[in-house]
């Protein structure tokens, strides 16, 4: 595939996940632009990443990019998102794809009616998960009833449960949620370590999801997960068969034998030119495989990029194919306004 083109449509923490993969790939991605509010967050952030930005949102439309990322603020995503759809772009937007039904709903029309945008829900692409779900699909622990997830918030969470449980877009289902305010350390945010030992109060969203066809999903989740040394993320998904708690498989033979089997994952350690402590160093997976299959191998090669960057690049590489109608959408629609309306409904429902 050739190079493909894109410009990034905000400046903030996430919007910088997109340069260090473009860097990282130059390749297959060539970033044209950064699009910044104003000069001076502009001057900084070219000045840092060595990176062509501008406060010309014609400029950004004349650079003709294959795809636009749409990185802003989660109150601004939808709207930012659907005034590109409308001139014509695909659009490769941040996460949710709305914070309202409505709005939702209205992005589902413009789809509906030709325009294209893929939400970057990129946790089903990370090595890990895409592998476990194929050991799911491979019907080793039989049909997937339970499955108890904590390792991502909200909208992120439900796409990984119901991916788990072979839940569709159009699954039904009812939530019961309740939040909960526990001390912890802190200890990492985005941008420093925290070694005083301060304690502050931490939400935990606990959420039951009980879908129609009797399966059932616990999502339980602290945002102190993303980063904190001290809480860990945690798996388990229990089928008619057996079940898989984080990489170790318990499961029958075809004689109705037991066995312990664990998800052999491979990676290194990569240290970077970052001086942020959450980027400083990453883990990069060389290779996943079970019972001796291969289930996993970088798509990329050896890059240098952690699990999020990885599945966000794969999401950006198929976007493109998308736009140029060589490939359906890597995430549809339908199940990106799934998500959102799940999270929405936990939300209401605390």
């Amino acid at each position: 595939m050739k190079k493909s083109r894109f410009i990034i449509i905000g400046s903030g923490w996430r919007a910088l996940y997109y340069v260090r993969i473009a860097k990282a790939l130059p390749e297959y991605f060539e970033l044209c632009a950064m699009y910044c509010r104003s000069e001076e967050k502009a001057e900084k952030i070219s000045s840092e990443y060595d990176i062509h930005t501008t406060t010309s949102i014609k400029e950004c439309e004349e650079l003709s990019p294959d795809f636009v990322v749409v990185c802003v603020t989660k109150s601004a995503i939808a709207d930012v998102s659907m005034e590109w759809m409308k001139k014509g772009f695909t659009v490769l937007c941040e996460t949710p794809v709305a914070l309202s039904n409505e709005k939702a709903d209205e992005i589902a029309a413009l789809c509906k009616s030709g325009c294209k945008l893929v939400v970057a829900e990129q946790y089903r692409l990370y090595p890990v998960y895409s592998s476990i779900t194929k050991i799911i699909n491979s019907g080793i622990i039989g049909d997937p009833t339970y499955v108890s997830i904590s390792l991502a918030h909200d909208y992120h969470g439900m796409s990984l449960a119901r991916a788990f449980l072979k839940e569709g877009s159009d699954s039904k289902y009812k939530i019961r949620t309740r939040v909960f305010e526990f001390p912890s350390t802190e200890t990492l945010t985005r941008y420093e370590k925290i070694t005083d030992g301060r304690i502050a109060n931490k939400k935990r969203k606990i959420s039951l999801i009980e879908f129609e066809d009797n399966k059932v999903a616990l999502y339980d989740f602290d945002s102190e997960q993303y980063r904190s040394p001290i809480r860990n993320n945690t798996i388990k998904i229990q089928g008619t068969r057996g079940e898989i708690v984080n990489n170790t498989v318990y499961y029958l033979d075809e004689n109705n034998v037991p066995h312990t089997s664990q998800i052999d994952i491979q990676s290194h350690l990569v240290n970077t030119i970052y001086d942020n402590p959450n980027l400083s160093t990453i883990e990069e997976i060389e290779s996943i495989s079970f019972n001796g299959k291969e289930l996993y191998t970088p798509p990329f090669g050896r890059c240098g990029l952690a699990q999020d960057e990885t599945a966000i690049a794969q999401l950006m590489y198929n976007t493109a194919l998308y736009s140029r109608d060589e490939c359906a959408a890597p995430y549809s629609i339908d199940d990106a306004i799934c998500d959102a309306k799940m999270s929405i409904e936990m939300t209401e429902n605390t």
